[in-house]
């Protein structure tokens, strides 16, 4: 058996817990375990969500687990009766997929706080959303000089070589698919016009990341100079120096909604619910939109400001009305399909 430091920690944690409390199976006594996405997520999460959490539950015990969305849907549906994780993070598609495999209990809203003061978009009865977040270009402003405007911008003959992208494990992959998609001819039932596209878009190729923190990295790295990408994961970057910029392009910025759920049959559910208000007040969604993290927040008290207002929309009334909303009913009908597909077709 590997036994990675997280692993590790974790067991510690719980073997503690049981020799504290004799009476408590392995299941009840682990620690809260919470999947959280990787890079700037990761890090916004560590923190400031989970110090918020601690501070407000005597310092309970509770593990950090990053991974992407269809990772935690996988794990969880491998245990379900006996769950490796306590909370989940998802994007929209991963969502409604964890939802329909009844993977998630219902958020106990008559409990709950801060839930009444969400805009109503983020009210999801089955996970409220925290977050929300945004894609657009981001680029290397030393290395274009230029700023893009457009998704087509990518094909530029200059950028030959210099191009970045995600594979369609990623929200960021897929919804940017769909986008390039609709920019020629198709639409969330049609992406044989984005897969085209791409085809197209092979010799500018210089990465397929694995998942967006990775894609950031490799602006870091100064592997690319061009990308679609996510807008907080950009910040971070720009916090540490890294030359990078983000631009809404003319067709629209991608926008999407983050839930984060209680799973089914957690030993912890108390915690996880306590978890999951820390993420939904004021005082944390407030710290997560001030730099270098840059979230846009969902609760309806917390006033938008900084960049998030300068670059993206100064309330969610504009941020509704500037960017597009993406069907991920529609989208997730044919998602695996799109997946297999792309790791067949797009190598490089």
């Amino acid at each position: 058996m590997i036994m990675n430091r997280r692993s590790l920690l974790t067991t510690a944690l719980t073997l503690g817990a049981m020799k504290a409390f004799p009476g408590l199976s392995f299941a009840q006594a682990r620690p809260l375990v919470f999947a959280t996405f990787t890079g700037s997520w990761e890090e916004a999460h560590k923190a400031v969500l989970v110090p918020a959490f601690r501070k407000a539950n005597a310092d309970a015990a509770m593990v950090l687990d990053p991974m992407l969305s269809v990772d935690q849907i996988a794990k969880v549906n491998a245990a379900k009766a006996n769950p490796p994780i306590d909370v989940m993070l998802h994007d929209p598609g991963p969502a409604l997929v964890a939802v329909g495999q009844d993977l998630v209990e219902p958020y106990p809203v008559e409990k709950s706080a801060y839930y009444k003061d969400l805009i109503a978009e983020a009210q999801e009865p089955m996970g409220p959303a925290p977050f929300f977040q945004v894609v657009g270009l981001t680029y290397n402003p030393e290395a274009v000089k230029t700023p893009p405007t457009s998704w087509a911008d990518l094909w530029k003959p200059e950028f030959k070589g210099r191009v970045g992208i995600t594979n369609l494990n990623s929200t960021l992959g897929t919804g940017w698919l769909v986008e390039i998609a609709k920019m020629r001819g198709g639409s969330e039932a049609n992406v044989d016009p984005g897969f085209k596209a791409l085809e197209e878009l092979k010799p500018s190729l210089a990465a397929v990341a694995a998942n967006p923190g990775a894609l950031a990295t490799l602006f870091q790295q100064g592997q690319i100079d061009i990308s679609p990408g996510n807008f907080n994961a950009i910040q971070i970057l720009k916090a540490r120096g890294v030359p990078v910029e983000f631009v809404a392009p003319k067709e629209g910025a991608i926008a999407f909604k983050t839930t984060i759920h209680i799973v089914k049959n957690s030993p912890n559910r108390e915690l996880a619910f306590k978890l999951i208000e820390a993420a939904l007040t004021p005082e944390v969604q407030t710290t997560l939109m001030n730099p270098p993290y840059l979230i846009v927040p969902t609760n309806s008290k917390v006033t938008m400001g900084g960049e998030i207002a300068r670059v993206l929309a100064k309330d969610t009334a504009e941020l509704k009305k500037k960017f597009v909303f993406q069907d991920w009913k529609k989208i997730n009908e044919q998602r695996s399909a799109w997946i297999e597909r792309f790791n067949r077709e797009i190598k490089i």
